[in-house]
């Protein structure tokens, strides 16, 4: 390992180390004059490939790989090819909104730790454009599916509202990295559709109605709106009322959450 640099579990790190895989994120990348803005560059292998092809913009929160990654990308920061910022990303986009101030394509292997929380947070940020990110199977699976997928769930529900294309690339084995993680990877591409913005509280919304899968839809809806509201909705709908959550399409989804809001700003 580099300077004997250890990865840290409380950061979440598994430094990529197969060059044939950062290869592969390299031609995923979109042909596009984006900067790029990588989130966790560790020991900067992936960013030495990204950094010979467009002005990258990276945060790494772990102090101790802050200089290593200065001197190995002294040349590039000193261009301003290369920008590094110390911190934490989260506090980067409360503090900002956003993690560059124009068009930038998000491209980075991710913590899994908060991986979520990051794509979910990649998708409020207006100059986020394309998400190409190396995250755990599971939820890459999860944001990826569609209706019917038994992996179907809100996650799935935003992604198709807010993109033109959403896709997992390839998988990753755990052996291309040191120390190897315990599950599969996945490379997860996301083309986000800019025009489109979803009300803050449709996440709310959706966790209500994925609470119990295996339930039926309505009862878990019950706990948002009276009984008559919900029936009127599925009539409206021309919904059955057996269906469970994973039978919803994203659009029905989004016609179901701006009939409970209206009926709740009128009552």
């Amino acid at each position: 390992m580099e300077n004997n640099i250890k990865a840290k579990k409380k950061f979440g790190q598994n430094f990529l180390k197969d060059s044939s895989i950062l290869t592969r994120i390299i031609q995923s990348m979109p042909n596009n004059k984006n900067h790029i803005v990588e989130i966790g560059p560790g020991l900067g292998d992936l960013t030495q490939n990204l950094v010979k092809y467009k002005d990258t913009t990276a945060y790494e929160v772990d102090t101790d790989l802050i200089s290593i990654l200065e001197s190995k990308f002294a040349t590039e920061i000193e261009n301003e090819r290369f920008k590094l910022i110390h911190t934490d990303v989260l506090e980067a986009w409360d503090n900002k909104g956003t993690l560059h101030d124009s068009k930038y394509d998000l491209i980075a292997n991710l913590p899994y730790y908060i991986a979520t929380n990051i794509i979910l947070r990649a998708f409020e940020d207006i100059n986020c454009e394309n998400i190409i990110v190396m995250i755990q199977k599971e939820v890459a699976q999860k944001f990826s599916a569609k209706v019917g997928d038994k992996e179907y769930s809100s996650l799935g529900v935003i992604t198709e509202l807010i993109s033109k294309e959403s896709r997992i690339l390839f998988d990753v084995p755990p052996e291309s990295f040191d120390p190897p993680p315990k599950v599969m990877s996945s490379i997860l591409y996301v083309s986000k559709d800019t025009n489109v913005a979803l009300d803050k509280d449709f996440n709310k919304f959706l966790k209500v109605c994925f609470s119990q899968p295996r339930k039926k839809l309505s009862k878990n809806m019950s706990s948002l709106i009276d009984k008559e509201t919900l029936s009127n909705i599925y009539n409206e709908l021309n919904l059955k009322e057996t269906l469970r959550p994973h039978e919803v399409s994203a659009s029905l989804y989004s016609q179901m959450y701006t009939k409970v809001k209206y009926g709740k700003q009128r009552s």
